[in-house]
């Protein structure tokens, strides 16, 4: 049983290293949606004012919901084009990463925001911290740019959250602009970088 064990864990790593490439260009569209729909739900809290607490997270966990069935559907589409399994182990392995601090976000920002312990804006950073714990995870599986990029979350989030603690916010920032530069406008960049370095290798 352990040698079966250990053949599918070598089998699994293996796998990863091979489909590196085509993981960097799977990201690519998966990062572009996930950036349309975040500066999209962005504009539509801006124009329609839903800046109370539960209008808020309501917006924004239904474009989550809309964002990891988007990438799904992209993920599942190459799987049938390149006639292979969906639920792979290498697949299993991401999901298991990203799982926990994804669920862990969720749960303790809309806690925090039931006992009165939030307001719209620290549960962006709130919900940002545990998103770039989630890349950072997924980054051991899949291309480790990705763990940069969730670097980049967990210390914005991190400074910014001592920052507030520290110096209360003078200045009434709607916590959309927030959520549609991180989860928008971020999300863009990254997936037109790896769309371009896609590009780029596969010329040369």
């Amino acid at each position: 049983m352990e040698t079966n064990q250990v053949s599918e864990h070598l089998q699994v790593i293996r796998t990863l290293m091979e489909r590196s490439a085509l993981y960097r260009r799977e990201l690519a569209p998966v990062m572009l949606s996930t950036g349309t729909l975040g500066v999209a739900a962005a504009a539509i809290g801006l124009e329609l004012h839903l800046e109370s607490m539960g209008a808020f997270a309501g917006l924004w966990l239904c474009t989550a919901a809309v964002a990891v069935a988007g990438a799904f559907l992209i993920a599942r589409r190459q799987a049938f084009k390149d006639h292979e399994s969906f639920w792979s182990p290498p697949t299993r392995r991401v999901a298991h990463a990203l799982l926990p601090p994804l669920l862990a976000g969720m749960c303790l920002g809309l806690t925090l925001a039931w006992v009165g312990l939030a307001n719209p804006v620290i549960l962006t950073f709130t919900w940002l911290l545990f998103y770039g714990c989630a890349l950072h995870a997924a980054g051991f599986f899949i291309p480790r740019g990705m763990k940069l990029f969730g670097w980049v979350f967990v210390g914005l989030a991190c400074t910014s959250l001592m920052f507030l603690a520290i110096v209360p916010l003078k200045v009434v920032v709607s916590a959309h602009w927030l959520m549609g530069f991180f989860f928008g406008v971020l999300h863009l960049a990254c997936g037109a970088y790896l769309r371009l370095t896609a590009r780029r290798n596969s010329a040369a």
